[in-house]
């Protein structure tokens, strides 16, 4: 397909120059005369749709070369040309490299060109695949956590404090895979829609609950779990959020008995994320709040309790200044935060204190001003320009 990148390796220069030839009028065609040298290219920034290497090369070969490909550049469709009939060299692509076609030289330029156009071919399905399900996942879940919000706001608002938190975590311990992390923090709540809301309010600021109201509550991460665990892609954020309270060295809350590094990244953050949220809700400052985490031995991964004790998570917070002000709802915007609770007359919370300001949150309270059942005027806290 003409203007798309392929990258094309090989050490002998007569045989590229001879590619360049075949192949120019018909894609954008990138050489490197070795497997370092097609390596630097990638970590330079060129990720070629499909990458065609020779096998038999000095220094690296072709299998040690896309084995590494595979590492810096997953989507990108592999082929090989090889001159050797070796059967050995064959189950070494298959096993080492994501092969998706195998050639052997001399190959005519009109089945190179075929071979070629296919894995474009193949690369555009790969890459479009990936992206309806990442919007799609991505749509889904903003309709969850806005009618979270909606439903249950003391949930919502105690998720998206959590979120916070987490980010900030994930981000200092450069923990892999963090989108995982980033959906667990957003609906690690989200089994709390089944609990009344008093119950919520006193173990949400670490008030000693009753035996009854403690199965109830800490049964939460399992109701959650079982709810997300059979959308697609959500295998592993059901499990990071089923273990969000399991205590690092045993001991308390133990689901499954996993403890220490048995238990997910994410959900040694998010246990570090609730409790400190927790604390915060208490009414502690943020030193005060690590001073008591600190004292809870064998609650947390020490490692990553540590970035609260440094300072990392409070880093370029100090610049940001906010205020409060009463608005009229429909100059409320998305970013700021509610600065009071809004409840109607018979009592329903609509909002809570802190709470992000989203579109749903806006409509709700601006249908219920239309029906005069709350006020037009509301108090938020917002980013000073």
């Amino acid at each position: 397909m003409k203007g798309t990148d392929i990258l094309l390796v090989d050490d002998e220069k007569n045989v590229l120059e001879g590619y360049m030839r075949n192949l120019r009028g018909h894609f954008n065609v990138i050489t490197a005369d070795s497997g370092k040298a097609a390596l630097e290219l990638i970590r330079g920034g060129t990720v070629p749709p499909v990458i065609v290497s020779d096998y038999k090369m000095s220094g690296m070969n072709g299998v040690e070369l896309l084995a590494a490909v595979g590492e810096l550049s997953p989507d990108t469709v592999q082929i090989m040309l090889t001159g050797q009939a070796d059967m050995q060299a064959i189950i070494d692509l298959i096993n080492k490299g994501k092969i998706f076609r195998f050639l052997t030289k001399p190959c005519a330029p009109e089945d190179l060109i075929a071979v070629i156009n296919t894995g474009i071919r193949q690369y555009e399905l790969i890459t479009a695949e990936r992206e309806l399900l990442g919007k799609t996942l991505g749509g889904s879940i903003r309709v969850l956590t806005d009618l979270l919000a909606l439903a249950k706001p003391l949930v919502f608002n105690q998720s998206m404090r959590v979120r916070a938190l987490a980010r900030k975590m994930h981000s200092a311990l450069k923990a892999e895979n963090t989108w995982q992390i980033e959906i667990a923090a957003l609906l690690s709540q989200i089994g709390c829609v089944t609990i009344p809301d008093a119950v919520l309010k006193s173990a949400y600021q670490g008030v000693t609950l009753s035996e009854d109201e403690g199965v109830m509550f800490n049964n939460h991460t399992v109701i959650a779990s079982e709810m997300i665990k059979n959308i697609p892609r959500m295998e592993k954020v059901a499990e990071i959020i089923k273990y969000q309270e399991n205590h690092y060295e045993g001991g308390g809350i133990s689901i499954d008995g996993l403890t220490g590094e048995q238990l997910p990244p994410g959900s040694r953050i998010l246990k570090i994320a609730n409790d400190y949220c927790r604390l915060m809700n208490r009414g502690l400052d943020e030193i005060n709040a690590l001073y008591e985490m600190k004292k809870r031995q064998g609650l947390y991964d020490p490692a990553m309790l540590s970035i609260l004790e440094t300072g990392m998570l409070r880093e370029g917070e100090s610049n940001k200044v906010y205020l409060t002000k009463e608005l009229p709802i429909h100059r409320l915007r998305e970013g700021m935060y509610l600065a009071e609770d809004i409840a109607t007359a018979s009592g329903s919370l609509l909002g809570n204190r802190n709470q992000p300001v989203n579109r749903a949150l806006i409509i709700t309270l601006n249908n219920y001003a239309k029906n005069d059942q709350i006020r037009d005027m509301v108090k938020v806290i917002m980013r000073s320009e």
